[in-house]
């Protein structure tokens, strides 16, 4: 890949300051971690996107989606070729009793969007800090509820760079997975199917959630998050508590002493080091109980 000529190339499809070279991926992962992009490309358009998706295709340059970097670990040697974010894509509007989010808008401001429009059933993401994206890409859900809960169709742009729009069930939806990656689909955005109420229930039960969630995460350090998925009976935290890890780490990143769950970037931690924390999380709680922890993090990139 000669970069000035991909640069070149990107300059005929999307506006110059809309292309960063050599960009820093730590700026756009929540862990603060990771080497550079070489393109980092953030398209202002659906038409800007399909080109970006059919020159990577023709030329065989690499191409990686990137939300907000809230659910994912950049390895430290970082990301080749083409980087797309689609984070300009953020806008949220109502139609009839759904509400229809760009992939780039935080699925917390589709939540909020939600209770300003008197609309019952986004509460349980009003502490989720992924992209509308991202949270079906993942499934994303929390407290008991769920993106598969109330989704009814997603627009996607599939690996032809052609432009779909997709009824919920076309994805898969399972317990914090979808088959997007498999289909090699962008979501561009997300229609959520919700019901009247009333305002101040709403509220009451977005601020109980939120309570929770600033209660019992380390949100006063960069993290990915909860890192893993919970196993059938059993809960990732207790396990990880149980096996005495909270505090253990390596390098800057450690198990978090707040909620076992997490793993936080304590000390300008390394991916390398946060990667090796999670794997010797995974490796301590099958030597004491027999179970093997999944990752719900994704992992991009080279060492």
């Amino acid at each position: 890949m000669n970069k000035t000529e991909v640069m070149k190339d990107l300059r005929n499809i999307i506006r110059p300051e809309h292309i960063l070279i050599d960009e820093p991926l730590k700026n756009h992962t929540y862990t603060k971690l990771g080497g550079n992009a070489d393109f980092f490309v953030t398209p202002s358009s659906i038409e800007e996107v399909q080109a970006i998706i059919r020159y990577a295709n023709q030329t065989e340059v690499p191409f990686t989606m990137l939300g907000n970097g809230s659910n994912v670990i950049v390895r430290d040697g970082g990301i080749r070729g083409l980087v797309l974010s689609l984070k300009r894509f953020v806008a949220i509007h109502r139609q009839e009793d759904s509400v229809i989010a760009e992939s780039g808008a935080r699925i917390i401001d589709a939540s909020r969007f939600a209770l300003q429009e008197k609309l019952t059933g986004l509460e349980f993401a009003c502490g989720i800090p992924g992209t509308v994206g991202g949270a079906l890409y993942m499934n994303a859900g929390a407290y008991g509820g769920e993106v598969k809960d109330c989704l009814e169709s997603a627009l996607v742009v599939d690996v032809a760079g052609d432009v779909h729009r997709l009824p919920a069930a076309a994805f898969d939806l399972d317990y914090r997975t979808s088959n997007i990656a498999e289909k090699g689909y962008i979501v561009l955005e997300a229609t959520f199917s919700l019901m009247p109420g009333d305002v101040g229930e709403i509220k009451a039960a977005m601020d109980d959630l939120t309570y929770k969630r600033e209660s019992k995460q380390p949100l006063e350090y960069p993290s990915c998050g909860s890192v893993f998925k919970r196993p059938p009976g059993y809960f990732a935290g207790k396990l990880i508590q149980d096996s005495e890890l909270q505090g253990k780490g390596i390098g800057g990143a450690e198990v978090s002493t707040k909620h076992a769950g997490f793993i936080v970037n304590k000390n300008n931690a390394t991916a390398t080091d946060y990667i090796g924390v999670i794997e010797m999380v995974q490796k301590e709680v099958k030597a004491r109980y027999g179970v093997a922890l999944e990752r719900e993090v994704r992992i991009l990139g080279e060492d």
